[in-house]
């Protein structure tokens, strides 16, 4: 197959992912681990009642990952590689395409998340949506194909696949949970850059506060701007900081009532594989409880630009030595190292 690179402008080419977009993926994880270490932080009746309320409240994938035979072996003692999806409830529920069926259900937000035997360190690596790779029985196309053509397990297999690494938990989280923790915490104050419309809301320039409804609105919007997904992506960046503000206070955090809320309204929007419960995410949190944002580290996968497939496809070009580093990376526990060595991130 022959590809052939080309200059795009930004509204043409595939999404990018620029500096605000790693910092607002570095945003969602730590609402996720800080969700959990509320769970875990609480006592007695209290701590059982709120990891009752999400294991029963969230959904589980049944069929997260594919047949032990077309997985890796795990190699890295203590070590824990986590994959974050992002998904829009507007698609089909998560229901067929765990067990491999096509769905229209959207993955256009995916993270690999490792975290290191010593728990120092989180490291985050974004993959672009449009990155060209080889899906387990279907050949060569967008890495955001394989949700739409297996589910969640050939998502996971086709990353597996490519690093030569097990994943041992799968998150989907939906949009519409930002509605609900927006709503859950009374509102959240944004400033939004610059005025634009939506089918229904109007956002003027400067300091805001939105609800659930305004604030969904406010992060999916991209059509009202002339450069579609990046304004979209720093709106994200800007809700989820204002929203890890409010959550992250002594008033929320010390309020048992409040929290209880937050967890209840939030936990039916995310989807975990089945071993992936508040006693696991809870442990998972705790031995991170020492981790501040300097130690979160995030980065994109590197590619080798943008290119056309040979069906006319815009795709972004996958980068095959950078790939391979990553992957014997991963393997030895080393990708602090590695990344260091690399120059491709630095601790923010």
């Amino acid at each position: 197959m022959v590809f052939v690179a080309e200059n795009r402008t930004p509204s043409e080419e595939p999404q990018r992912p620029r500096t605000k977009k790693k910092r607002t993926a570095r945003n969602v994880l730590l609402g996720f681990v800080a969700f959990f270490l509320v769970i875990a932080a609480g006592a007695g009746v209290y701590a059982f009642n709120l990891a009752s309320s999400f294991n029963s409240k969230s959904q589980k994938i049944e069929q997260a990952f594919p047949e032990d035979a077309a997985r890796p072996e795990k190699v890295q003692a203590g070590a824990t590689n986590l994959l974050l999806l992002g998904s829009d409830s507007r698609a089909a529920a998560l229901g067929s395409a765990e067990a491999g069926d096509s769905s229209d259900q959207r993955s256009d937000t995916m993270m690999w998340v490792h975290i290191p035997a010593d728990h120092k360190n989180i490291y985050m690596m974004s993959i672009m949506r449009d990155t060209w790779v080889e899906i387990p029985g279907h050949g060569e196309s967008k890495m955001n194909s394989a949700m739409a053509l297996g589910g969640v397990p050939l998502v996971v297999q086709t990353l597996e696949g490519m690093f030569g690494t097990r994943l041992d938990h799968v998150a989907v989280i939906d949009f519409e949970g930002f509605k609900a923790m927006t709503d859950s915490l009374g509102g959240v104050n944004v400033n939004v850059p610059m005025a634009f419309n939506t089918k229904d809301f109007s956002f003027a320039k400067g300091q805001q506060q939105l609800s659930g409804d305004e604030a969904l609105a406010f992060v999916r919007e991209r059509k009202a701007f002339s450069d579609g997904d990046y304004q979209r992506v720093k709106n994200q960046q800007l809700f989820l900081k204002a929203l890890m503000s409010k959550f992250l206070t002594a008033e929320t955090l010390t309020n048992p009532g409040k929290i209880s809320s937050l967890v209840d309204s939030v936990s039916p929007f995310i989807s975990a594989d089945k071993s992936f419960d508040a006693a696991a995410a809870g442990g998972l949190a705790i031995g991170l409880r020492e981790v501040r944002g300097s130690d979160v580290i995030s980065f994109t996968l590197p590619t080798s630009g943008i290119g056309t497939s040979g069906d006319g496809q815009s795709i972004v070009l996958r980068d095959d030595a950078a790939i391979d580093g990553l992957s014997k990376a991963l393997a030895s526990d080393s990708l602090g190292l590695y990344l260091q060595e690399s120059g491709l991130t630095e601790k923010r």
